[in-house]
């Protein structure tokens, strides 16, 4: 099975919100969350719970959890064995907040329409 690649979302100025956030991150936090991005590299659309949960149309949700601190990535599928991060927050509550949904759809449309007319590419 071939290997998924991981790659993170980046706007069209070069501003790529889940790396921003991995950066935030403490260092034990951070290391988790490395590791279950391995753990989706690897296993690609097979992962599931604890690491992974998909959320709504298409959106999936990357879990790390070090002692009370959970974080969690959004991310996508795309052509090709791809998978594109898209924005991280820490979970202070049961639900995802709407808004880091709407901002993962966002940034999808966003990459969707980029990759059409040709502004982004991975030759």
């Amino acid at each position: 099975m071939k290997e998924f690649e991981v790659i993170f979302y980046s706007t069209a100025n070069g501003f790529e919100p889940a790396r921003e956030f991995l950066d935030s991150l403490n260092v034990k936090l951070r290391a988790k969350m490395a590791g279950t991005i391995l753990i989706l590299q690897e296993m690609g659309t097979t992962i599931r719970e604890p690491y992974s949960k998909a959320i709504e149309d298409g959106i999936f949700e990357l879990r790390a959890k070090v002692g009370s601190d959970i974080s969690r990535v959004l991310y996508f599928f795309y052509i090709g064995n791809r998978i594109i991060l898209t924005n991280g927050f820490i979970k202070k509550t049961q639900k995802t907040p709407r808004k880091e949904i709407e901002l993962a759809k966002k940034y999808r449309a966003d990459f969707m329409e980029r990759m059409r007319k040709g502004e982004i590419s991975y030759d």
